[in-house]
């Protein structure tokens, strides 16, 4: 949810950043009224704009129906495929030659899913901690580390070994099948 009056930046210049790297659903609120600012945001790639003051049910219904359209329609089947395994992100689990689940903590999910989409390519501890907190400002390597050696180990017992790689001072790396 952007608001058009934010502080050092307005939420046209934050609308247009999130959608360099992002389909996220974005989502307007603002007292502007003026048609010009909703056209304008909705060019920029916003989803939806509402003008305040509304009732909170109606915020409601426009957020559950923006997550629908946005996560539910054409996305069930988004899938990973690892080893002898199937990663399904939307679920945050694995499965494992369908005779049982690995399930994910959000954090491990999103560790998994970054670099599932960027199989065979180094993403580095920047772009991770950056994809997965928006921001390094109040977290240290230390938390990524953790949440990568409990994903590691996770692996590890369902014999999806060395599957997550460290590439020594520049990253991670998900194996290519």
């Amino acid at each position: 949810m952007l608001d058009l009056s934010l502080p050092y930046f307005n939420g046209f210049y934050w609308c247009q950043e999130i959608r360099r790297f992002s389909e996220v659903p974005i989502l307007f609120i603002s007292s502007a009224q003026e048609e010009m600012n909703q056209i304008m945001a909705m060019n920029l790639g916003a989803d939806d704009y509402i003008v305040k003051l509304f009732a909170l049910d109606f915020l409601v219904a426009k957020i559950k129906a923006l997550l629908r359209r946005s996560y539910q329609f054409g996305q069930n089947e988004l899938s990973f495929p690892i080893q002898q395994a199937l990663f399904y992100p939307l679920e945050q689990v694995i499965r494992v030659n369908d005779q049982y689940e690995i399930k994910l903590t959000p954090t491990e999910n999103r560790i998994l899913e970054n670099l599932a989409q960027h199989r065979g390519q180094v993403v580095s501890k920047e772009q991770l901690m950056t994809a997965l907190w928006q921001n390094d400002d109040f977290i240290d390597n230390n938390i990524l580390t953790v949440n990568l050696t409990r994903l590691r180990k996770k692996l590890a017992a369902s014999d999806l070994d060395n599957v997550i790689v460290t590439v020594k001072k520049r990253g991670y790396l998900l194996e290519n099948q």
